[in-house]
């Protein structure tokens, strides 16, 4: 389907972006072929490294020309393979994209390259009093743009929102080489179709992200962490859904099982927490506001609800470092379950009343096809990230019963109201699944979208959507 970068072509990209900023060693080839989903592997043909969005223009213009497929990576912190470039091609990295570009304290706006770090954008506000709340786990090391590609989400969504409520403009590279702005710098804008919405969360397949404008709100002087630990898991779930009818929204409502604690402490020595054995899953919970008399109010009356679930004595981190060490804790799970195992995420999400059913639907599907599950995620807003490990299975059965199990677990999220991603994306390994979730008339109108944008098909192909009927 897609042509070869030969020597004619890697020319041309060097003329474009200069020689010093095109890649084709074995070295970078390894480097750029995998992010940080599972241990995939898909090889680019050549990397290139632009700057300015016509550089990027016309990259996209030569690779129509040529038939050459082009997979925009940032950070490469991705869980469901979106910057994999599964056909090839070129490996078109944004990480010289890193300059904030302006702050605008005026309006509470920033504007921004999509190679700059997230963290580094939000110490960067907040040293002017703002605050910018999507927190992913890899905020350290993630870049902006590839948040605003996943349309990223992390403990804070649950009271702030995702990163769609914060975009309010974009500038894009289309395919076709066109530059474009999708909006407008304003935080109501009911002019034409929605195209700054339809670019967050399109992981890369309608345009290439060369500038965004982000909103901004104050930052919160005060927050309260506590921790909450339960005799019963699925008690720690039915907890959540109480907190919020009684009237409360917390700041971060984040779910650990068991495992996934001894999983971090096994792997982190640095982290001091005692859990006792009889414990089987912790809430970590925090309220943050500009009244401290409030917040510990609300400390209270969220202590007497989860009494009702079966918990134990609940930790309050009294201190910066007592509270920075329970968030290392929580943000620490992932990376310990993967040095466990080989093991598959899933990205779940569900009404959060529904939390417990899936929970346990989770556990028994893993029962059934002899598989362990470690879960834990952003309970507030119903989102379980479900790690499986391949543990003792063999080779054959894990190739063999896993895609059954996922799907099983797949069809119980749809039939609790939930869909297939609450923040990962589809990417290239949750594209056999769409089926579940949507059906041959919406599947269609992704493709005609996609057709419409990208009429070769160059642009992250193989992600989302298959290509049937393109």
């Amino acid at each position: 389907m897609y042509q070869k970068v030969n020597q004619e072509i890697f020319e041309k990209l060097a003329a474009i972006v200069g020689e010093n900023f095109v890649f084709q060693d074995p070295d970078n080839k390894k480097k750029y072929a995998s992010d940080e989903t599972e241990d995939l592997q898909f090889f680019p043909e050549v990397i290139i490294k632009p700057n300015a969005a016509e550089e990027i223009a016309q990259i996209l213009i030569l690779a129509n020309e040529f038939n050459i497929p082009v997979t925009p990576q940032g950070a490469r912190t991705g869980l469901s393979g979106g910057a994999l470039p599964v056909f090839g091609g070129i490996a078109l990295s944004m990480e010289r994209f890193n300059k904030i570009l302006f702050l605008d304290e005026r309006n509470l706006q920033i504007t921004t390259e999509p190679g700059v770090i997230t963290e580094v954008l939000q110490n960067a506000v907040i040293e002017k009093g703002l605050f910018y709340p999507p927190d992913p786990a890899s905020k350290g090391s993630c870049f902006i743009g590839g948040n605003v590609a996943e349309n990223s989400g992390g403990p804070k969504a649950v009271k702030y929102g995702v990163v769609k409520d914060y975009v309010l403009n974009l500038e894009v590279v289309l395919p076709t080489g066109d530059i474009i702005w999708t909006g407008a710098n304003v935080l109501k804008n009911a002019t034409g179709y929605n195209l700054t919405q339809l670019f967050v969360g399109s992981e890369g397949t309608l345009g290439i992200i060369t500038k965004i404008v982000l909103k901004l709100i104050p930052y919160p002087k005060y927050n309260l962490l506590m921790l909450v630990p339960f005799y019963s898991a699925t008690k720690a779930c039915e907890a959540v859904s109480e907190i919020f009818r009684a009237g409360l929204t917390p700041s971060a409502m984040e779910f650990m099982e068991r495992d996934a604690i001894d999983f971090v402490l096994k792997y982190n020595h640095d982290i001091n927490i005692n859990i006792k054995e009889d414990i089987h899953a912790h809430l970590l919970i925090e309220v943050d506001g500009n009244n401290m008399e409030v917040l510990m109010q609300e400390c209270e009356t969220i202590s007497v609800i989860v009494e009702k679930f079966q918990c134990d004595e609940i930790l309050f981190a009294e201190t910066d470092r007592e509270k920075n060490e329970l968030w290392k804790m929580r943000r620490k799970v992932g990376e310990a379950i993967k040095q466990n195992s080989i093991y598959k995420e899933e990205d779940t999400v569900v009404p959060r009343a529904e939390l417990p059913v899936l929970l346990e639907g989770v556990k028994k599907i893993g029962a059934k096809y002899g598989f362990r599950s470690v879960c834990y995620g952003h309970a507030g807003d119903g989102n379980l990230h479900v790690n499986i490990l391949k543990g003792d299975l063999s080779n054959e059965e894990w190739r063999q019963n896993l895609p059954d199990g996922i799907r099983e677990i797949f069809q119980l999220v749809i039939e609790l109201g939930g869909t297939l991603s609450g923040e990962h994306g589809i990417g290239f390994v949750q594209k056999p699944f769409m089926n579940l979730a949507f059906s041959e008339i919406q599947l269609q109108i992704f493709r005609k979208i996609k057709q419409l944008f990208d009429p070769k098909a160059i642009l992250n192909p193989g992600k989302i959507v298959d290509m049937e009927g393109y």
